[in-house]
C-alpha cells in the first residue's frame, strides 16, 4: 500500500466552511489534513484542484440478499397491496430467481463503491425455509469486494418473529456466527405481540453483544406507541446507542409539537431512526431530529429487487431524495441531509473512527461541487473514491482491483 497526497481538495466538516487543504495518507489512514503538505517520498500526489472532499458514504439500511443486480430483467410482481403480500410474493419467488445470490450482492456492492459508498449495513432474511443461506450469500459478496467497502449483517426475520416458530432460534444461530445485528419487523402491527417480539429482541441482543434495528412500518398512534416502547426498553436494558428504528414512517406524519416530543424521547433513551424515502412513504423529519439531538442515518433499502424494480445504490441521490421529500431548501438544512448520508450513518454502524480527520481511515469522496448543499441538490458527479488510502473509482467507475 503506497503512500498518498490529495493536493488542494477542501475537505468538508460538518458546521464549518469547506478551505483548501491537503489531505496526507499513510498505510490506509489519513495522517494530516492541513495547508502545503510535504509530498511522500515515492508516493502519488493527486492534485484536486479545489474540488470538495467527503467522507465515504454508509448505507446504513439496505437489503444486499433480496437484489437481482446484474442478473436478467425480472417484471414486477409486488404480489399485492398489503405488507404481508410483498413478504408472501418475496419468498414465493427467491428459488425461482436464486436469491440469495453472492453473485448479484457482489454486483450491487461494486455499484455502490463506485458511487462512493464505503460502508453498508445489510439486512438479511432469515426463517425456516432460507435458514442463513442469506448470511453466507452476502458474506461471500462482500468477501469478494473486502477491498470496496465493508459490510455490516443484520439477521432480519422479514417473514415475523412471533408469528414465524422456529426463527428466533436461527437469529440466534446467525449471532453465534457473528452476525452483528438483530433485527425485528412491526412488533405489533405485523407479529400481533409487541412485548413478546422486543423480549426476544433484546435478550438476544444481550445474550450475543449485538445492536438492534427494528423495521417499524406501523403508522399513527400505533406506530408511535412503539417508539416510545423500544425508548423505554433500551433505557431499561442499558442500550443506549445500540438500537435503531428503521422507516418509522408514523414519526413523519405526525404534528410538530408530536415530532419534537418523540425525538426528545428518542435522544434521551439513545435510540437512532433510519429514513429511506421510499416511495411516498413518510420521511423522518430530518431537522427535528437534529434539534432534538436524536441520531438519524439514511439507507437505500430494496434496490432492483422483487420489491422494487427501482434503485441505483447511490447514496447522495438518496441523501437529495430525502432532502427533497422532507423539503430541506437552505443550505444549512441540505447539509443536514449529507449528515445523515455520512456521519450519522458511522455511529448508527458504531464506526469510531471516521472522517476526514487525522487517525482516521482514508475512505473518502471527491466531488464536482462547489458547497455540501450544492452536492446534494445537484447529486454531484463523483470525481474520485478512495478506499483505505487507494483510488477504486473514478468519475463513477471502478478501476481494475
Amino acid at each position: 500500500m503506497s503512500d498518498l497526497l490529495l493536493r488542494g481538495g477542501r475537505p468538508w466538516i460538518p458546521g464549518a466552511e469547506p478551505a483548501v487543504a491537503d489531505i496526507a495518507v499513510t498505510g490506509g489512514r489519513i495522517t494530516a489534513v492541513g495547508a502545503d503538505l510535504a509530498a511522500p517520498a515515492g508516493g502519488e500526489v493527486i492534485d484536486l484542484d479545489g474540488a470538495l472532499v467527503l467522507p465515504g458514504f454508509v448505507d446504513a439500511h439496505c437489503h444486499l440478499d433480496k437484489t437481482l443486480w446484474g442478473g436478467p430483467w425480472v417484471p414486477h410482481s409486488s404480489g399485492g397491496p398489503t405488507l404481508a403480500d410483498r413478504i408472501a410474493n418475496g419468498e414465493r419467488r427467491r428459488a425461482e430467481l436464486g436469491l440469495p445470490s453472492a453473485d448479484y450482492a457482489a454486483n450491487l456492492l461494486r455499484i455502490m463503491a463506485a458511487h462512493g459508498t464505503s460502508f453498508v449495513r445489510s439486512h438479511v432474511d432469515i426463517d425456516p425455509d432460507v435458514g442463513l443461506g442469506g448470511v453466507a450469500a452476502v458474506r461471500a459478496a462482500a468477501e469478494r469486494n473486502a477491498d470496496l467497502v465493508d459490510v455490516e449483517l443484520v439477521a432480519f426475520p422479514q417473514g415475523g418473529l412471533i408469528a414465524r416458530p422456529g426463527t428466533a432460534e436461527l437469529l440466534a444461530a446467525a449471532l453465534a456466527d457473528g452476525v452483528e445485528v438483530v433485527g425485528g419487523l412491526d412488533p405489533a402491527g405485523y407479529d400481533g405481540d409487541p412485548v413478546a417480539q422486543l423480549d426476544l429482541l433484546f435478550d438476544l441482543a444481550d445474550r450475543y453483544g449485538a445492536k438492534i434495528d427494528i423495521h417499524l412500518h406501523d403508522r399513527g398512534a400505533l406506530g408511535v406507541w412503539q417508539y416510545r416502547l423500544i425508548a423505554e426498553r433500551t433505557r431499561a436494558t442499558g442500550l443506549s446507542g445500540r438500537v435503531v428504528i428503521s422507516h418509522a414512517y408514523a414519526m413523519g406524519e405526525q404534528a410538530p409539537d408530536e415530532q419534537r416530543r418523540v425525538a426528545e424521547e428518542l435522544a434521551e433513551a439513545g435510540v437512532a431512526m433510519i429514513t429511506c424515502a421510499v416511495g411516498t412513504a413518510p420521511v423522518v423529519p430530518v431537522r427535528v431530529m437534529r434539534a432534538a439531538g436524536a441520531l438519524l442515518a439514511l439507507g437505500n433499502d430494496g434496490i432492483r429487487d422483487l420489491w422494487t424494480p427501482f434503485g441505483d445504490g447511490d447514496m447522495l441521490r438518496r441523501a437529495s431524495t430525502v432532502a427533497n421529500r422532507d423539503r430541506l431548501v437552505i443550505d444549512a438544512d441540505l447539509e443536514l441531509a449529507l449528515y445523515a448520508a455520512t456521519y450519522g450513518g458511522a455511529q448508527v454502524l458504531g464506526l469510531g473512527e471516521y472522517g476526514l480527520t487525522a487517525g482516521a481511515p482514508a475512505d473518502l469522496v471527491v466531488v464536482a461541487a462547489q458547497t455540501p448543499a450544492a452536492a446534494v441538490a445537484g447529486i454531484a458527479e463523483r470525481r474520485m473514491v478512495v478506499k483505505r488510502g487507494r483510488v477504486v473509482a473514478r468519475t463513477g467507475q471502478l478501476l481494475a482491483h
